[in-house]
């Protein structure tokens, strides 16, 4: 018997995703993001939510872009510092010791560290309560070709990406392999 536990933020996973921003003054910003998810496959879109009091939400409306760097398990000592810092107060990138590169299809910087990177152009927003969702069209994909698998696209194993435990606040890694998508299941019915 399933226990309620009422309306709660409790999906899992819930990615961990880094927001890429400039502010009015060019400078990087960089914030760690969970309320994110890929959103339409035509046009290829993520939506990312954020309340207003962040920086990145200005950055955003602002600049009408921003990139999505996909954080390894090796940097969450960072990811997790990009989003207890604010921008306002620090140059988090220097502080984290990442480095900005600036997007080439887009006015906003990416984490030259993380193995994967969407680029992207805002489409919508959307005020829902206490956060804003930014669509954002995906004009490119950038990824590490150490992370690239057999048929040239990222291989989830490789990029080892990072999800948060929502209410619960904590990081993981990807479990197993598990089978093939629309595969594994075609014996049943």
């Amino acid at each position: 018997m399933k226990k309620s536990i009422g309306p709660r933020t409790m999906a899992f996973p819930t990615p961990v995703w880094v927001v890429g921003t400039y502010d009015a003054n060019d400078k990087p910003n960089a914030m760690t993001a969970a309320w994110a998810s890929i959103c339409c496959s035509k046009p290829p879109c993520v939506g990312v939510s954020l309340r207003k009091a962040t920086y990145t939400y200005g950055n955003i409306v602002a600049r009408q872009a921003f990139t999505i760097s996909v954080p390894s398990e090796a940097h969450v000592r960072e990811v997790d510092y990009l989003g207890m810092a604010s921008g306002k107060d620090v140059n988090k990138f220097a502080a984290a010791r990442l480095t900005p590169t600036a997007g080439k299809m887009v006015d906003a910087p990416y984490v030259e560290e993380f193995p994967l990177v969407l680029e992207c152009k805002l489409l919508h927003t959307l005020e829902i309560g206490l956060h804003t969702l930014f669509i954002g069209e995906i004009l490119d994909v950038k990824a590490d070709e150490a992370v690239l698998g057999e048929k040239g696209f990222p291989d989830i194993e490789k990029v080892r990406p990072i999800i948060f435990g929502p209410e619960i606040r904590t990081y993981h890694g990807i479990g197993k392999f598990l089978g093939q998508a629309f595969a594994v299941g075609k014996d049943i019915g």
